[in-house]
């Protein structure tokens, strides 16, 4: 791969330029595209967006070409809540909820998280970090080049840190990105469910320190919800969390109105996610708060629920909006995120330009990213997307499709549909 490298004859040149901040209200429908335009990369980084007479003059003899063919060009996706370290899969389950029975029963049952972790104890890390090398084949596929990846699935101290290396590793040798987030407070493991109280001081006392000590995580995460951990056990991972130099994140309101939001807000954490049940007060207190959410219409879609967040509410009120996959095993079983944009805009009612952002720039600023990923601008990371349309709204609206024609990380082709069909 040489130096550098030039994109022309785009269709589209998607490039989310804009504001060095998330994107809010009516900010959300801008993506200051570039009609024919060309993008210039240079050791990695993006040197040169614009028009393609603008571009092409800085084209040197030395720089590899790359002729779009009328297509649209655009930022990976950054998918900014996900879980794609985890050992087997659901499709029993998935079975039983489509013969009637729901997630909550099957969970009270022994299934749901706990299935999965029984089978990711038994895993060993080789194992473990085969199959998730397997499944970044299906991000890139659909154009993601960031992915937030959470524990959880261990709930032990080594089987926690044992995901965590995982994490680390695929960063070192995989094609994407990952954001590591410790979700040891995702379930109560089974051993524990008559002393839950001493879960909860296993994660703040035993696991948070070595998480931070081995440098494994930049967030934690809690699932916060009656029936999982209460709005004061929430509250007592989340604050041992920051004490530690961790950022905060929060399963909020996923099944019930269960304070998720509330204390998202009041501990001012850097994202409240799901959010299917959260009020207008608990808008409100996002909104006060500056606190990002981020929303999964993947798991409403599987688990059948038929509800999801009120996104048009969240955005009148000044939220940046995130959509992401919530990729797992159980309840959003897609890395897609051509998948998400298509539910965002028929069950969240959100345009495709507000889809993008939510899923591009307004993702990689909830991950502390937004700095390096997320828009195509001068000094940023070369993280882009050829995709097989002329028009970026065919992302959304043509749904089930793999757009995604060749995919670049640091400005280096890292999947090709082309070379893989030829």
């Amino acid at each position: 791969m040489a130096e550098t490298l030039a994109v022309v004859n785009c269709s589209q040149l998607v490039t989310l330029a804009g504001p060095r901040r998330p994107r809010a209200g009516a900010e959300m429908r801008e993506l200051s595209i570039i009609e024919d335009g060309a993008l210039l990369t240079r050791g990695g980084r993006i040197e040169r967006v614009g028009k393609r007479a603008e571009v092409e003059p800085h084209v040197g003899a030395d720089c590899e070409v790359v002729d779009a063919g009328r297509r649209v060009v655009m930022p990976g996706f950054v998918d900014a809540h996900a879980h794609p370290v985890f050992a087997g899969n659901r499709a029993d389950e998935f079975e039983k909820r489509a013969a009637g029975a729901s997630y909550q029963e099957i969970a009270a049952a022994g299934g749901g998280i706990r299935s999965t972790v029984r089978r990711t104890r038994a895993a060993s890390e080789e194992e473990l970090f085969a199959s998730a090398l397997r499944r970044e084949r299906w991000f890139l596929r659909t154009g993601t080049t960031t992915v937030e990846a959470k524990s959880g699935y261990g709930l032990t101290v080594e089987d926690e840190l044992k995901m965590l290396r995982v994490v680390r590793r695929l960063n070192g040798e995989g094609k994407i990105s990952y954001v590591p987030t410790f979700l040891g407070a995702h379930e109560v493991p089974e051993e524990y469910r008559a002393r839950r109280g001493q879960y909860v001081d296993l994660v703040i006392n035993e696991m948070l320190p070595r998480v931070a000590d081995e440098e494994l995580a930049e967030f934690c995460d809690v699932f916060c919800e009656e029936r999982v951990f209460t709005v004061e056990e929430s509250r007592r991972v989340l604050t041992a969390a920051r004490s530690h130099g961790l950022g905060l994140r929060v399963h909020a309101d996923q099944l019930s109105l269960s304070g998720g939001a509330l204390v998202a807000a009041e501990l001012k954490a850097k994202t409240a996610d799901h959010l299917e049940h959260t009020d207008a007060a608990g808008i409100a207190a996002l909104k006060s708060a500056g606190v990002q959410p981020v929303l999964l219409p993947g798991s409403a879609y599987t688990l059948g629920s038929g509800r999801y967040p009120a996104a048009r509410a969240m955005i009148e009120a000044g939220l940046a909006v995130v959509v992401a996959t919530d990729f797992n095993p159980g309840s959003s079983p897609t890395p897609s995120m051509t998948m998400i944009l298509s539910l965002a805009s028929t069950q969240l009612r959100m345009t495709p330009a507000e889809s993008v952002t939510a899923a591009t720039v307004n993702a990689a600023y909830s991950l502390d990213r937004g700095d390096r990923v997320g828009s195509l601008e001068a000094d940023k990371r070369a993280d882009f997307v050829i995709h097989d349309c002329g028009d970026y709204r065919e992302l959304s609206y043509f749904f089930g499709v793999e757009h995604a024609r060749t995919v670049f990380v640091a400005g280096r082709e890292v999947f090709s549909r082309v070379r893989v069909a030829g």
